[in-house]
């Protein structure tokens, strides 16, 4: 798939792979354990695309800004894949900092839909029952996004990597181990459960920043 957006998953993840503390838990504990280095880094790569997305479920658990703050840089159109349409009217997401972009379903109220509109960002239906993320990344690409930043949480992760959407991932590691069998890890999904359709990485790069290791991976086109 040529016509789509670049795209980096990029995320914190505790050395036994976790994003919190327990399924439900906003990531934003653990991040309190990130030194100011490594979100110079996540900050730096926000800063260089063209949009940033998350979940509709991270917004509504970690309540994110998707802001750039600790460099210089512009921020980036702000995208929010939703097919429920249920998303909190006073969520950060929603601040004047950013446009921000829904993308949702038919399932939306007419009701939400206005009052996002009316703080002046967008909506964007998609016909179809649940949100198409193959369709998602066309769709963006003809938007003109050309680089995009994704944040998680771990179902749209599943959702890139399942369709082959994904160039890069990296990762800032935190020192701990959290544990727990249902605990949410980068990527969630029905798993691909077959040694010949995993995605296969190249390690492009590792070093420290602060306290965390930060690990840089390709994506091995030619894999399937």
């Amino acid at each position: 798939m040529s016509n789509k957006p670049y795209t980096i998953i990029t995320s914190e993840v505790t050395v036994d792979g976790k994003l919190t503390l327990y399924k439900g838990a906003s990531s934003k504990e653990l991040m309190t354990l990130m030194d100011i280095e490594a979100y110079k880094y996540l900050h730096q790569i926000r800063a260089k695309v063209d949009a940033i997305m998350v979940g509709c479920e991270t917004v509504r658990t970690d309540n994110p800004s998707l802001t750039v703050r600790y460099v210089e840089g512009k921020n980036p159109i702000r995208i929010i894949p939703c097919g429920s349409g249920n998303i909190p009217l006073d969520a950060n997401i929603f601040s004047k900092d950013a446009e921000t972009w829904i993308l949702t379903t038919p399932r939306m109220s007419e009701e939400i839909k206005r009052a996002i509109e009316s703080k002046g960002h967008k909506v964007f239906i998609f016909e179809k029952e649940s949100l198409d993320f193959v369709e998602i990344w066309e769709f963006l690409y003809k938007q003109g996004i050309r680089s995009i930043l994704v944040e998680g949480g771990s179902n749209v992760n599943w959702q890139l990597v399942k369709n082959h959407l994904v160039d890069e991932i990296r990762l800032i590691y935190i020192p701990v181990i959290v544990g727990g069998e249902d605990i949410p890890t980068l990527v969630g999904g029905d798993g691909f459960k077959s040694l010949s359709k995993v995605l296969h990485l190249r390690l492009r790069s590792h070093f420290v920043r602060g306290r965390q290791l930060i690990t840089e991976w390709e994506v091995v086109k030619n894999k399937k």
